[in-house]
């Protein structure tokens, strides 16, 4: 896993991540394919699919958007959740980002339309 392209590293050679969601997107895909969700080549193939599309940004910055493309289209592709409920879930997640104080975790409980 830690081999896989363009994986952002520590000089170490310690996964980096720039943002604690990306930790997060990150765990949830090792999460689920431990419980059996999917295969990691489904999972390989996937992200593959996503880090090769055209329009990459050329440093790779956006890596980890190509990780949350990639597990969403899973997951609405084995039916765990559909498209529409993805997108509620953001604009969700967003307006709890919005409403929480700075320096406070971000919780979808703190959407003031929940």
């Amino acid at each position: 896993m830690l081999a896989s392209a363009e994986l952002p590293k520590s000089a170490d050679g310690d996964p980096v991540f720039a943002e604690p969601w990306q930790a997060t997107v990150f765990a949830m895909t090792v999460r689920l394919h431990e419980q059996g969700v999917f295969s990691w080549g489904e999972w390989a193939e996937t992200l593959s699919a996503e880090l090769y599309k055209p329009g990459r940004k050329a440093d790779a910055s956006d890596y980890y958007d190509c990780w949350v493309a990639a597990l969403s289209r899973l997951v609405t592709e084995l039916s765990i959740a559909s498209g529409r409920e993805l997108e509620a879930l953001t604009r969700s997640w967003q307006r709890a980002a919005e409403a929480t104080p700075h320096g406070k975790p971000i919780v979808v409980e703190n959407d003031p339309l929940r």
